[in-house]
């Protein structure tokens, strides 16, 4: 008899749901839109019982497309976003909505935080290079100091793979690669910081037990898989941080190997095999979801420039889009297609909300420069493309620098889907891009982490051999990275000259 995983990727403003088998193909997958709760600016929070509920009806629907025997499904993996916190009372019920890792209202709790213990305090315990609004010690700070009642009754404070794991289980756990950008887990101890605790004022009681990524949690619950219509007998795996199980689910193991995930942001992740510090204090260090291995992971804007230029400029473009039942992006993609590399002077800085690592600029701006009569839609086109792939070979200089040698690019997301821009990655960054035949990769790396946990397989290893397919494999062109090179001078050098002048501009 088949043996199936359900893979779930509990996302910002979806939940995707797959059946997955042990060759990694992908029997179904359902995705369940919600949105997302913003009552006042720089709030943003969501019910957690949206996310429940958005699991069910994924799961239903998967369940009628397959019709696969319940006996069948062995194992719940998950992938989750990071920093979306939930406050639970002593019986277990949520005490009021999560706030959502986008929310930036602790803004004053962070600065507290920052002169408290130092950023570069913050950078040496946790790996994250400052104190951030959006990490969970600022929120529970500004819960603490704003609504003092939810505090006193909060019982226990989990990250949302934490809180689905306990509906589904009734167990309070968490891992690694979700809990490091907390900032109150020590990711050199694998423990909680004790001084952020104390300062917080809240107990470890109040906090999950600590596992690794990809370890059994425990059976369902009888009375949720009731509820769920799925055995009882199935098993819930500790997952992974959205970004690292995608790492996962291209097959990005291993020091050496970099992927870049171009949707409507950019980011990165570089496993090592070691903690690794930015000298520059730029790049974060995460947890990885592989026992004692961590990951450089970091991001900024990356394809929401090129929607932003399609909706605002390419009106044309999106109604021969839906006339011939083709992607908008493809048909830019096609127009970019016929300007040469470099886009014959034009470049761009497409840093529309600032810029993170390794130039972490909050207050940078997007910047169309050098063009002339002679450039037209697609040269812009292209530049933003480019521009993107300028980002990317910005982290490959920066970790090679800080000795760790990139030898290859493993690429997913929307992005990925472009020949182009696939090309231009590789043409500018020097190095093979490879893309998988998956494009769920986050999905794909839960259920591979969960496969490992139930022994379906003996090691993460194993199970990439057996579940991660390569698509294409793009080479770089010598005479292409030549001219890039120039464009990429021309690229730090606009944006280090411009330094000034945006520390000088509003920060809207």
């Amino acid at each position: 008899m088949s043996e199936y995983i359900i893979s779930v990727d509990l996302g910002t403003t979806a939940l995707k749901i797959a059946l997955v088998d042990k060759d990694g193909k992908f029997l179904s997958v359902s995705n369940q839109e919600y949105e997302l709760i913003t009552p006042k600016s720089s709030y943003v929070e969501e019910n957690p019982e949206v996310y429940w509920e958005s699991f069910k009806k994924g799961l239903e629907k998967i369940k009628s497309n397959t019709q696969v025997d319940k006996k069948q499904i062995k194992a719940i993996g998950v992938s989750a976003q990071g920093e979306t916190l939930l406050f639970l009372d002593k019986n277990g019920k949520v005490l009021r909505n999560a706030i959502v890792w986008l929310d930036n209202r602790a803004y004053k709790e962070s600065e507290i935080l920052r002169e408290k213990f130092g950023d570069e305090n913050c950078y040496k315990i946790t790996g994250q290079v400052s104190f951030n609004p959006c990490w969970p010690s600022a929120k529970i700070l500004w819960i603490r100091n704003n609504e003092s009642e939810i505090f006193k009754k909060t019982d226990k404070f989990l990250l949302i793979e934490d809180y689905f794991i306990y509906r589904l289980t009734g167990e309070f756990v968490s891992e690694g690669s979700l809990l490091c950008s907390t900032t109150y887990w020590n990711i050199r101890t694998k423990n909680w910081w004790q001084e952020m605790l104390d300062y917080l004022q809240i107990d470890q009681k109040k906090l999950p037990k600590i596992m690794e990524s990809g370890e059994v949690v425990n059976n369902i619950l009888p009375e949720v898989a009731e509820e769920l219509g799925i055995s009882k007998e199935t098993i819930v795996c500790t997952g992974a941080l959205d970004q690292a199980a995608g790492a996962i689910g291209v097959g990005n193991i291993s020091e050496g190997i970099f992927s870049e995930n171009t949707g409507a942001a950019l980011a990165i992740c570089a496993p090592v095999e070691k903690p690794v510090l930015d000298p520059g204090r730029n790049m974060p260090l995460h947890y990885f979801a592989i026992k004692d291995m961590y990951m450089i992971h970091s991001f900024t804007t990356g394809g929401m420039a090129l929607r932003w230029f399609r909706d605002s400029f390419c009106q044309s473009e999106s109604s021969i889009s839906s006339l011939i039942k083709d992607s908008s992006y493809n048909i830019l993609a096609k127009e970019a297609e016929h300007v040469p590399p470099g886009s014959e002077g034009l470049i761009m800085l497409p840093h529309l909300s600032g810029s993170m690592a390794p130039d972490v600029n909050p207050k940078a701006k997007g910047v169309f420069y050098g063009f002339t009569l002679k450039h037209r839609k697609p040269h812009f086109i292209r530049a933003i493309m480019e521009s993107i792939g300028f980002i990317i070979k910005r982290n490959v200089d920066t970790l090679e620098r800080m000795g760790i040698n990139v030898s290859e690019i493993r690429s997913l997301g929307g992005g990925s889907k472009s020949s182009l821009w696939n090309h231009i990655k590789a043409d500018i960054t020097g190095k093979l891009l490879i893309t998988m035949e998956n494009e769920e990769a986050a999905c794909l790396g839960a259920a591979i982490l969960a496969g490992k946990a139930i022994g379906m397989f003996k090691t993460i290893e194993d199970a990439c051999k057996k579940m991660v397919k390569v698509k294409d494999e793009y080479k770089p062109n010598k005479k292409n990275y030549d001219i890039y090179l120039k464009a990429y001078q021309s690229y730090k050098k606009l944006f280090n000259d411009l330094s000034e002048l945006f520390e000088l501009s509003p920060n809207q």
